[in-house]
């Protein structure tokens, strides 16, 4: 199904995400994704997962979203697992979880790595 990025928008602030008040700049980054997955409640848009690769030694799953009308009804497990096997020999799968989301993640076998932490630069206000 295409992807209208009005929709985009839509599920990004359904979740309080501030990337919904950048429509233009999210467009490009779905667009520049490597892979994008979506899920549909007939023509609403109710969940995303994009990923970023060099397509060899690493993947980073950018964003994991579902519609919040929808959460808990096992479409982003069904969205990851879809991810994780078109990814399955990649080295280094990575993501970003907020601490809500980490038990979710492990289900998949993601664990915080010994001695590292998440570092940003951000301009997103």
């Amino acid at each position: 199904m295409t992807i209208i990025f009005k929709e985009i928008q839509e599920l990004f602030h359904s979740v309080d995400w501030k990337s919904g008040d950048y429509p233009e700049d999210l467009k490009q980054a779905i667009n520049n994704s490597h892979t994008v997955i979506t899920a549909w409640d007939d023509t609403k848009l109710v969940g995303l997962v994009n990923a970023l690769s060099d397509g060899v030694m690493t993947v980073y799953f950018h964003y994991m979203l579902v519609h919040k009308e929808y959460q808990s009804l096992g479409i982003g497990k069904r969205m990851m697992e879809n991810m994780l096997s078109r990814y399955s020999n990649i080295k280094t799968k990575v993501l970003i979880s907020y601490e809500s989301a980490e038990n979710f993640y492990g289900i998949f076998g993601f664990k915080p790595e010994e001695g590292t932490k998440a570092m940003f630069i951000s301009e997103m206000v």
